[in-house]
């Protein structure tokens, strides 16, 4: 069989050249010089300083002189240390703070947003507020700190000025340097920090979401929330692992708004591992004993990043 070429084509013509040599063939290992320059980052600022930090965390150093070896005594102060285990409870209020309510506030503002908002008022709008909740993760933590810190300032900040106006004066109170209220403060703080990013990821998520799938449930009698149940939240599921996770992360890892705001205290009212690690690093000058805070919190979040991951093999595994 004779193959007649159309008229007007082109025979290929080889590849040839320095850049043809560079790109990846059949065989070819020139492909792995573009992963030299990621390899050398990763290898310089993660690996190496997770390795030191894990070998720190046996022994006591003070950052001058030579490290002393002291084996497993770190660990064994670690797990009887109070100091650590509120450190401990306070990033469970941080998780709840930074991850359960924005998550959940997120979901409903994203399917306003885009589901009623988007389409009565325009795009636009839509837009504009998507990125007006967005605005304080773009805050320098240092920035937001000055401004929180003016509102819950206990002589004449906001807050109390406005209960002083508004006839609530009895209601007025030393926000961060109460015990009592200042976890709550920072969690209303995070709140306000966090629930951007959800936002902003499952709005994207929802334009994916085929919107016949939401026409058939709104013919068969399904209201709003009975459809953002059972079509929404179903459908951008990962997205929702994945906010979940991340969040998570920067719950277990928060310092900025602690150091900028209460170092901390009242006490150890507000003190979270990170910042307990950092305090023994530099102030209290137990280099060792600060590596192994880091190193145990270092650990808790890669089981719960297997965790979550497994969590959601297993979710698509019985969406198959």
């Amino acid at each position: 069989m004779v193959t007649i070429p159309l008229a007007g084509a082109q025979a290929p013509v080889p590849r040839t050249g320095r850049l043809d040599s560079l790109l990846p063939a059949t065989g070819g290992r020139s492909f792995w010089v573009y992963l030299v320059p990621g390899g050398v980052l990763l290898t310089v600022i993660v690996i190496v300083p997770l390795i030191w930090n894990v070998s720190l965390s046996f022994t006591s150093w003070r950052g001058v002189l030579a490290p002393i070896w002291v084996g497993g005594d770190n660990w064994v102060r670690l797990m009887q240390d109070r100091d650590f285990w509120t450190s401990f409870l306070n990033s469970i209020a941080m998780i709840v703070a930074m991850v359960i309510v924005p998550t959940l506030l997120g979901l409903v503002v994203a399917a306003i947003l885009f589901d009623l908002i988007g389409k009565k008022f325009g795009a636009r709008l839509a837009s504009f507020l998507r990125a007006t909740y967005y605005l304080p993760q773009l805050l320098p933590a240092a920035i937001g700190a000055v401004v929180i810190g003016w509102i819950l300032r206990p002589q004449n900040g906001a807050l109390n000025t406005v209960l002083q106006a508004v006839g609530l004066g009895s209601l007025k109170h030393n926000w961060l340097g109460d015990p009592s209220t200042a976890l709550l403060s920072i969690m209303f703080v995070m709140v306000w920090v966090q629930i951007g990013y959800p936002v902003v990821i499952f709005m994207a998520a929802l334009q994916r979401v085929d919107p016949e799938l939401y026409e058939a449930a709104e013919l068969d009698g399904a209201g709003w929330f009975q459809r953002f149940r059972s079509i929404t939240v179903h459908i951008i599921r990962p997205e929702i692992f994945v906010v979940t996770l991340t969040c998570t992360i920067a719950a277990l890892k928060v310092f900025g708004p602690i150091f900028t705001l209460t170092r901390g205290g009242p006490g150890n009212a507000t003190i979270v591992p990170s910042y307990y690690s950092y305090n023994e690093f530099f102030n209290v000058q137990q280099v060792g004993y600060g590596a192994t805070i880091a190193t145990a919190l270092t650990v808790v979040i890669v089981l719960l990043t297997i965790a979550f991951i497994k969590a959601q093999q297993r979710a698509e595994e019985q969406d198959r």
